[in-house]
Protein backbone atom coordinates (compact mmCIF):
# COMPACT_ATOMS: atom_id res chain seq x y z
CA UNK A 1 0.00 0.00 0.00
CA UNK A 2 2.80 2.55 0.44
CA UNK A 3 4.88 1.72 -2.20
CA UNK A 4 1.51 1.82 -4.54
CA UNK A 5 0.98 5.65 -2.64
CA UNK A 6 4.63 6.80 -3.05
CA UNK A 7 4.31 5.59 -6.69
CA UNK A 8 1.25 7.52 -7.56
CA UNK A 9 3.00 10.55 -5.46
CA UNK A 10 6.02 10.40 -7.62
CA UNK A 11 3.75 10.12 -10.56
CA UNK A 12 2.03 13.42 -9.68
CA UNK A 13 4.92 14.99 -8.86
CA UNK A 14 6.82 14.33 -12.06
CA UNK A 15 3.33 15.22 -13.72
CA UNK A 16 3.88 18.63 -12.28
CA UNK A 17 7.18 19.22 -12.71
CA UNK A 18 6.72 18.72 -16.50
CA UNK A 19 3.77 20.81 -16.76
CA UNK A 20 5.33 23.66 -14.81
CA UNK A 21 8.38 22.86 -17.13
CA UNK A 22 6.11 23.01 -20.24
CA UNK A 23 4.84 26.26 -19.21
CA UNK A 24 7.74 28.28 -18.58
CA UNK A 25 8.92 27.21 -22.18
CA UNK A 26 6.23 28.29 -23.96
CA UNK A 27 6.93 31.68 -22.56
CA UNK A 28 10.29 31.52 -23.44
CA UNK A 29 9.04 30.41 -26.73
CA UNK A 30 7.28 33.43 -27.31
CA UNK A 31 9.86 35.71 -26.40
CA UNK A 32 11.95 33.89 -28.57
CA UNK A 33 10.16 33.67 -31.74
CA UNK A 34 9.20 37.74 -31.23
CA UNK A 35 13.65 38.12 -31.33
CA UNK A 36 13.70 35.74 -34.07
CA UNK A 37 10.90 37.49 -36.01
CA UNK A 38 12.46 40.71 -35.41
CA UNK A 39 16.13 39.29 -36.39
CA UNK A 40 14.72 37.85 -39.71
CA UNK A 41 13.03 41.18 -40.60
CA UNK A 42 16.25 42.84 -39.99
CA UNK A 43 18.11 40.54 -42.09
CA UNK A 44 15.71 40.65 -45.00
CA UNK A 45 14.99 44.27 -45.02
CA UNK A 46 11.36 43.22 -44.51
CA UNK A 47 10.26 45.49 -41.47
CA UNK A 48 6.38 46.28 -39.93
CA UNK A 49 5.96 50.44 -40.32
CA UNK A 50 3.31 51.76 -37.82
CA UNK A 51 1.24 54.67 -38.72
CA UNK A 52 -1.38 56.31 -36.80
CA UNK A 53 -4.57 57.86 -37.96
CA UNK A 54 -3.61 60.19 -35.19
CA UNK A 55 -0.45 60.83 -32.73
CA UNK A 56 -2.29 63.50 -30.39
CA UNK A 57 -5.91 63.37 -28.95
CA UNK A 58 -7.26 66.74 -27.01
CA UNK A 59 -9.89 65.53 -24.76
CA UNK A 60 -10.72 69.37 -24.29
CA UNK A 61 -12.15 70.75 -21.11
CA UNK A 62 -13.33 67.89 -18.76
CA UNK A 63 -14.20 67.46 -15.05
CA UNK A 64 -11.91 65.46 -13.28
CA UNK A 65 -15.03 63.50 -12.21
CA UNK A 66 -15.19 61.98 -15.74
CA UNK A 67 -13.06 58.88 -16.90
CA UNK A 68 -12.51 59.50 -20.96
CA UNK A 69 -11.11 57.48 -23.49
CA UNK A 70 -10.68 57.60 -27.24
CA UNK A 71 -9.23 55.41 -29.89
CA UNK A 72 -6.14 55.65 -32.10
CA UNK A 73 -6.31 53.47 -35.36
CA UNK A 74 -2.87 52.02 -35.53
CA UNK A 75 -1.87 50.80 -39.30
CA UNK A 76 1.15 48.72 -40.68
CA UNK A 77 1.97 50.10 -43.75
CA UNK A 78 5.52 47.35 -43.82
CA UNK A 79 5.90 44.11 -45.20
CA UNK A 80 5.99 42.31 -41.80
CA UNK A 81 3.80 41.56 -38.93
CA UNK A 82 3.94 44.24 -36.50
CA UNK A 83 3.96 43.39 -33.05
CA UNK A 84 3.13 45.71 -30.04
CA UNK A 85 5.61 44.08 -27.72
CA UNK A 86 4.21 46.60 -24.71
CA UNK A 87 2.41 49.86 -24.22
CA UNK A 88 3.12 52.14 -21.40
CA UNK A 89 1.25 54.90 -20.23
CA UNK A 90 3.44 58.01 -18.85
CA UNK A 91 1.18 57.89 -15.26
CA UNK A 92 -0.88 55.27 -13.99
CA UNK A 93 -4.13 57.55 -14.78
CA UNK A 94 -3.39 56.68 -18.68
CA UNK A 95 -4.25 53.19 -19.65
CA UNK A 96 -3.55 51.99 -22.85
CA UNK A 97 -5.61 48.60 -24.31
CA UNK A 98 -3.34 48.08 -27.41
CA UNK A 99 -3.76 44.75 -30.01
CA UNK A 100 -2.01 41.98 -28.60
CA UNK A 101 -2.29 39.62 -31.98
CA UNK A 102 0.14 40.77 -34.51
CA UNK A 103 -0.99 43.68 -37.26
CA UNK A 104 -0.24 42.04 -40.85
CA UNK A 105 1.02 44.31 -43.68
CA UNK A 106 -2.23 46.14 -44.97
CA UNK A 107 -4.11 46.04 -41.74
CA UNK A 108 -5.58 48.10 -39.08
CA UNK A 109 -6.15 47.78 -35.20
CA UNK A 110 -7.62 50.22 -32.61
CA UNK A 111 -6.50 51.19 -29.78
CA UNK A 112 -7.69 52.35 -26.90
CA UNK A 113 -6.46 54.70 -24.49
CA UNK A 114 -8.40 55.73 -21.16
CA UNK A 115 -7.15 59.09 -19.30
CA UNK A 116 -8.74 59.17 -15.43
CA UNK A 117 -8.36 62.83 -14.37
CA UNK A 118 -9.18 62.28 -10.80
CA UNK A 119 -7.24 64.05 -8.21
CA UNK A 120 -5.60 66.29 -11.29
CA UNK A 121 -5.98 70.02 -12.15
CA UNK A 122 -5.23 72.64 -15.38
CA UNK A 123 -3.52 71.69 -18.23
CA UNK A 124 -2.58 68.22 -18.49
CA UNK A 125 -0.64 66.09 -21.13
CA UNK A 126 0.39 62.50 -20.96
CA UNK A 127 2.17 60.15 -23.32
CA UNK A 128 1.43 56.47 -24.27
CA UNK A 129 4.87 54.36 -25.23
CA UNK A 130 4.74 51.66 -27.35
CA UNK A 131 7.41 49.21 -28.14
CA UNK A 132 7.08 47.62 -31.13
CA UNK A 133 9.18 45.23 -33.76
CA UNK A 134 9.80 48.23 -35.98
CA UNK A 135 12.72 49.85 -37.48
CA UNK A 136 12.70 52.71 -34.25
CA UNK A 137 11.57 50.39 -32.05
CA UNK A 138 9.55 52.54 -30.02
CA UNK A 139 6.51 54.96 -30.83
CA UNK A 140 5.10 58.01 -29.25
CA UNK A 141 1.07 59.07 -28.91
CA UNK A 142 -0.17 61.77 -26.82
CA UNK A 143 -3.13 62.83 -24.80
CA UNK A 144 -4.12 66.82 -23.91
CA UNK A 145 -7.12 68.01 -21.45
CA UNK A 146 -7.92 71.25 -19.36
CA UNK A 147 -9.08 69.52 -16.38
CA UNK A 148 -11.90 71.64 -13.98
CA UNK A 149 -12.41 70.36 -10.52
CA UNK A 150 -16.14 69.30 -9.91
CA UNK A 151 -18.89 70.64 -8.84
CA UNK A 152 -18.80 71.18 -5.06
CA UNK A 153 -15.65 70.36 -5.13
CA UNK A 154 -14.43 74.43 -3.80
CA UNK A 155 -17.05 75.70 -1.96
CA UNK A 156 -18.31 79.96 -2.33
CA UNK A 157 -19.75 81.12 0.73
CA UNK A 158 -23.20 80.95 0.25
CA UNK A 159 -25.28 84.72 -0.42
CA UNK A 160 -28.37 85.10 1.00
Amino acid sequence: MIRKTFGVLAVAALVLSVSCKKENASEKISQENVEKTMAENAATGKLPVIEFDKTEHDFGKISDAEKVETTFTIKNTGEADLIIINAQGSCGCTVPDYPKEPVKPGESAPMKVTFDPNGKSGEQQKTVTLTTNTKEGSEKITIKASITPKAGATSAPAMH
